[in-house]
């Protein structure tokens, strides 16, 4: 019986990854699992194994068919593979993928070929001037000597294209997954409104134009509006507007756990995402599971993610905001229309997304440029 080739082993990237709830945490749990539990199945077949690189408190959370890397501060400047890794027979690896472009802890010395997913350019709406321009400068730096960059969305792919025309490849676009929680247990937060609300699920930052949506509440008190999200800086300006407008129509929810987000999918009367900069846009298509109506704004990725199963926000000022709601709360019920809003959100499936990232990195593997 000939040898059986040997591993050719594959290092994920999660870098120093604090917790799971954002769009960011959920991204690298969801894929992470998905490739985890193919794990068996890669290295018997095609002779791929895993190893991914968080912190030692995550470490074990994707089973035991995989590997696990340590990490540390000093990777930002240098990273040599732990020992354990060369034991298994491999000295160097001959993929690293990089699961997003805030990351800055480095490949480990001598790996082979090298990937890297872009989540969003949301600098080119945040920053301008030299700031703008030398966040540009650094990603051109960083994803000139790549084999493969993968874009999220072809939105982000064209933002790629048009600002950093030197890259060496094409970006590669592979749809992110979206969590179908309609199946988990659901708990009910506390100090929830006893009527009909509208619902808000993000990490509450600025740019998800959570000014809007309080603006619209203080224009709309006869109706309820709950925000869930992440504890921040910026929610305790939040906290703050809510009470010095006294908005006794807005729950704000923070740090809730996913039984509790399901159950706020659940029983929402519609989600509202006024979002000014998306890569992709996580929170809509959760919502969409649950065949809610779906609010979006025009910008950014958000037309190609909510595509004909959401609706949209032209302008974000309260009266046009309001109408645009109603008219399409209206139009939900039309029949039919909520299964074909489930059947849109079952598109964006985390195995159907894993598949894609291993189809990229056969390729690299296979051809050494992405």
């Amino acid at each position: 019986m000939s040898p059986s080739p040997p591993l050719r082993h594959v290092g994920i990237g999660l870098g120093h990854i604090r917790h799971w709830n954002d769009g960011l945490g959920e991204f690298s749990r969801q894929l992470c699992g998905a490739l985890a539990a193919r794990a068996d199945e890669l290295r018997e077949t095609e002779r791929i194994a895993l190893h991914f690189h968080l912190p030692a408190a995550f470490q074990g959370l994707f089973g035991d068919r995989v590997g696990y890397l340590p990490t540390h501060t000093l990777q930002r400047l240098l990273h040599v593979a732990a020992p354990r890794f060369a034991a298994e027979g491999g000295q160097r690896f001959d993929l690293w993928h990089t699961l997003h472009q805030h990351n800055r802890l480095r490949a480990p010395l001598g790996s082979r070929r090298r990937i890297e997913t872009v989540h969003d350019l949301n600098f080119l709406h945040t920053k301008s001037g030299a700031k703008r321009e030398r966040y540009r400068a650094r990603l051109a730096r960083r994803l000139a000597p790549l084999d493969a960059v993968v874009a999220i969305t072809h939105y982000v792919a064209g933002d790629l294209a048009r600002e950093l025309p030197a890259l060496r490849t094409p970006p590669v676009v592979v749809h992110n997954g979206a969590t179908d929680l309609t199946r988990i247990a659901q708990t009910r937060p506390e100090g929830l409104p006893e009527r009909p609300y509208l619902l808000h699920v993000s990490r509450l930052a600025p740019t998800k134009n959570i000014a809007a949506l309080l603006d619209l509440a203080a224009a709309w008190p006869d109706h309820a509006l709950v925000l869930a999200g992440a504890t921040s800086d910026y929610t305790a300006t939040v906290e703050r507007g809510i009470a010095e407008r006294g908005l006794a129509n807005v729950t704000l929810r923070l740090d809730i756990s996913e039984a509790e987000k399901a159950w706020l999918y659940a029983h929402c009367e519609g989600f509202l995402f006024p979002s000014l900069a998306e890569g992709f846009g996580l929170p809509p298509i959760e919502a969409m599971h649950f065949g809610k109506p779906v609010f979006l704004s025009r910008l950014t990725s958000l037309p190609e993610v909510g595509g004909d199963a959401a609706y949209y926000f032209d302008r974000f000022d309260a009266a046009h905001m309001r109408a645009a709601i109603e008219a399409g709360l209206a139009a939900h019920r039309t029949p039919g229309r909520a299964e074909a809003t489930t059947a849109h959100a079952r598109h964006f499936a985390w195995p159907r997304c894993a598949d894609a990232y291993l189809g990229v990195y056969r390729r690299v593997l296979a051809s050494g440029r992405g």
